[in-house]
């Protein structure tokens, strides 16, 4: 399959006015051609020069998926064209990986393919679910409609995503920066004072002996100590990606975690929660919903749970009674289950148990994050005061050797 480049073109736009442009295309050739049609009519088209500091470490991210969907949603329910909205987006975007993303998209729509088949092109920033609610817009024409659900739903499972991520971002940066701060303590200040320690000519205290033996220790090993840490970090993402026992584990044990344990449950409800209403309401059938729903619960204990609610629900069994036996999901989501099939505003019911558990992980976060900074800071102090303490007691206690 031929890989899309970037070309830059210079002439007359289809106004006759005098512009240049970006547009990416398989060939020069096709380049050229997909401008004509466009009514553009170009005097040079020239690879795109790649710059000389590349932006590739620059990637894609879940919340550019989220802002280009809203974009889109916005652009169709004005009544701009498809292919004019792609156009519009790309403008705006400063992330080249993104504009090269969303150049790639409007090139396969330009050509005559559906939206919902140029988007399963890229699986790795649009999933089946995301796939499935563009699919369903085209086939109903009401792609405005679901642009705009997938948009609401993108934005508040990132917000909830973003929520969750600032509150460990905090205690792990200080951490790292508590870690860091007491091992150059120990490896660089702690040995100065080591050597004033020998000329006093008296015992040191047991503290400080104990510091100075730590410090020895670490200016032995700390290369050893660096790399170890690096390569178990290393390992650990390695295994997360490659071992599906070890995700399991993983999973399994954030959810038994104190005070953590809750605020992964509550998310993984709001998520489940959010997702099966979003695909019913757009008319997906349960089962694909369902489906879908597993591969976007974000835990792989639930995930298993809720494929067993799809298999449970083939075999004809409701979806309330299926929930239920799984024992893993709230009795609150299982009352407004029953009641949303027996009224038929399911979708309605599901959305409003999602808006309650993402407010309770809001609260909970905050609460996580306002009990975190005093132990923190505590910690802190322990550590660094700890070792300034261990430094100047003997100095302290200088008198009574003099003496």
């Amino acid at each position: 399959m031929a890989t899309n480049t970037t070309f830059v073109w210079n002439g007359l736009n289809k106004n006759g006015q005098k512009g240049q442009g970006e547009i990416v295309a398989s060939s020069q050739a096709l380049a050229k051609a997909q401008l004509r049609k466009q009514g553009i009519t170009a005097k040079s088209v020239k690879k795109k020069a790649k710059p000389l500091f590349s932006n590739r470490g620059k990637g894609i991210k879940a919340a550019d998926i989220a802002i280009f969907s809203r974009q889109m949603a916005t652009m169709m329910k004005a009544g701009v064209p498809l292919v004019q909205s792609f156009e519009i987006v790309q403008e705006g975007l400063e992330n080249p990986a993104m504009s090269k993303l969303v150049g790639e998209i409007k090139s396969e729509v330009s050509s005559g393919g559906g939206l919902a088949l140029a988007l399963a092109k890229h699986p790795k920033h649009f999933d089946d679910l995301f796939c499935s609610l563009v699919a369903s817009g085209e086939n109903s024409g009401t792609l405005e409609v679901m642009l705009d659900r997938v948009a609401t739903y993108k934005e508040k499972t990132e917000a909830l995503k973003a929520k969750i991520r600032k509150a460990m971002t905090y205690p792990i940066a200080v951490v790292t920066v508590a870690i860091v701060v007491t091992g150059i303590l120990l490896v660089k200040v702690v040995p100065t004072f080591a050597t004033t320690f020998k000329g006093f000519g008296a015992d040191l205290p047991g503290f400080t002996l104990f510091v100075l033996a730590i410090s020895e220790f670490m200016q032995q090993w700390w290369l050893f100590m660096v790399v170890a840490m690096i390569l178990s970090v290393w390992g650990y993402f390695q295994a997360i990606v490659r071992s599906s026992n070890f995700r399991n584990r993983i999973d399994s044990l954030a959810l038994k975690l104190p005070v953590v344990g809750s605020i992964v449950h509550d998310a993984v409800v709001a998520r489940f929660s959010r997702t099966l209403a979003t695909t019913f309401a757009a008319g997906v059938p349960l089962v694909e919903a369902l489906d879908s729903t597993a591969g976007a619960a974000g835990n792989a204990v639930y995930a298993r749970g809720i494929r067993q609610i799809r298999d449970d629900v083939t075999s004809g069994t409701s979806l309330y009674l299926a929930t239920r036996g799984t024992g893993l999901f709230p009795a609150m989501l299982l009352q407004m289950i029953a009641i949303g099939e027996e009224s038929g505003a399911l979708d309605a019911m599901l959305s409003k148990v999602a808006d309650q558990y993402e407010a309770q992980v809001d609260n909970a976060v905050d609460s996580l994050s306002s009990l975190m900074e005093p132990i923190i800071m505590s910690v802190l102090g322990v550590l660094v005061g700890g070792l300034m303490i261990a430094m100047y007691l003997p100095i302290f206690m200088l008198g009574t050797v003099i003496g």
